[in-house]
């Protein structure tokens, strides 16, 4: 939302640096729980499925290219909705993958 916002001028590239780079670190933190928690419980296929996104997290935090420059957000506007749009598509898939698995193993027991 505030890449959008700031794609029609509604709010400074500060600000909307500012509001992007609060919840990226919580958001890296939360899946590499999450993926740790899966290994831990023995629910392998989903901590696969968690894999490639905790593997481009960390890869992006390695290098340093995590949180959002204010001088440079607006030439990697385009760039970082598609990011962010891929990542929303792939966490709703997650949940709903996680959804299934919940209602096919309450299904069995019945």
């Amino acid at each position: 939302m505030c890449l959008a916002d700031l794609e029609f001028d509604y709010i400074n590239p500060y600000d909307s640096s500012t509001r992007i780079n609060r919840v990226i670190l919580p958001e890296y933190i939360t899946e590499g729980v999450l993926c740790t928690f899966l290994l831990i419980t023995g629910h392998w296929c989903m901590s696969l499925f968690c894999g490639p996104y905790l593997y481009y997290n960390v890869k992006l935090y390695m290098r340093k290219n995590h949180l959002v420059d204010v001088t440079e957000i607006f030439n990697m506007l385009h760039k970082e909705k598609k990011i962010r749009l891929f990542k929303l598509f792939y966490l709703v898939f997650l949940l709903f993958l996680s959804i299934f698995c919940v209602w096919n193993s309450l299904w069995r027991v019945n």
